[in-house]
C-alpha cells in the first residue's frame, strides 16, 4: 500500500460490538468472494479475538447451515460501523495480513520529513542548515539521487559536524560509500585537516603527531 494512502486510516478505531475487541486493520483480499468484485477498500477492520461469541458459534453455525467447516469474523469497512460478516476457513485467516498502522505512521512521518528535507536542499546552504542534507544522507530509505544531491553540498556547507555521524554511518549503497569518503577527503583538505590515523581525530594536515592520542602520523 502506498504511504500516502493509509494515513486516513490509522485514526480509525473500530470495536466489535460482539466481544467489545477493538478490530485489527487488515489488508482486504483483491476478490469478494460473494459477487467476484473488489471490496473497493484497500484495507478492512476484522476482530480476529478467538474468544469473540460470533467466531465461536459460527462453525457450528455453518455446519448446520452449509455443512462446511469455516466460522465468521465479524468485519467493518473503513469510514463506516456497517455490520458485516467474513466467512473465514480457519482461526489464521487474516492474521497474516494485519497492518501495523503504528509502523505505517512512523514510515509516514519519515516520509513526509523527507519530502521537507528535499525542499530545504534549495536553501540550505545559504542559511547554513546542515539538518536536511544529514537526514538525507544518512536515511536509508531515501530515494538515492535525493542522497546523492545532499552529499554534493557537504563542501558548499564547509560544515566539519558532518564527518562523524558519516563515518559511523553504515551504507547499504557501496557506490554511495565511495562518495561520501570521497566528498569527506575533499572537505577536509579544504579545511587543511586530516584525521588520526590511529584514532580518527581531527588534526592539522600538517601534524606529525596527534594532540588526542598522541600517535604519529
Amino acid at each position: 500500500m502506498a504511504i500516502q494512502n493509509f494515513q486516513r486510516y490509522i485514526d480509525e478505531v473500530h470495536t466489535c460490538p460482539h466481544c467489545k475487541t477493538v478490530m485489527s486493520c487488515c489488508e482486504a483480499p483483491p476478490i469478494h468472494v460473494g459477487d467476484g468484485l473488489g471490496w473497493g477498500s484497500e484495507v478492512l477492520f476484522i476482530c480476529l479475538n478467538d474468544e469473540c461469541k460470533l467466531f465461536i458459534n459460527g462453525w457450528s453455525s455453518i455446519e448446520a447451515r452449509y455443512g462446511h467447516h469455516a466460522s465468521y469474523r465479524y468485519m467493518e469497512m473503513p469510514g463506516s460501523t456497517e455490520s458485516n460478516v467474513m466467512m473465514v476457513g480457519n482461526a489464521m485467516a487474516f492474521t497474516g495480513s494485519i497492518i501495523d498502522l503504528e509502523a505505517l505512521s512512523k514510515q509516514n512521518d519519515r516520509y513526509k520529513q523527507e519530502k521537507a528535507s528535499v525542499k530545504a536542499l534549495a536553501t540550505c546552504v545559504a542559511q547554513q542548515d546542515l539538518k536536511p542534507a544529514m537526514f538525507l544522507i544518512l536515511n536509508e530509505a531515501a530515494n538515492i539521487e535525493n542522497r546523492r544531491q545532499a552529499l554534493r553540498l557537504l563542501l558548499d556547507l564547509n560544515d566539519l559536524a558532518c564527518i562523524d555521524p558519516i563515518r559511523n554511518h553504515t551504507f547499504r549503497d557501496s557506490s554511495l560509500e565511495q562518495e561520501s569518503n570521497m566528498i569527506l577527503s575533499q572537505l577536509l583538505k579544504n579545511n587543511f585537516l586530516k584525521e588520526c590515523v590511529a584514532c580518527a581525530e581531527l588534526i592539522k594536515a600538517k601534524a606529525s603527531k596527534c594532540k588526542h592520542c598522541q600517535a604519529d602520523q
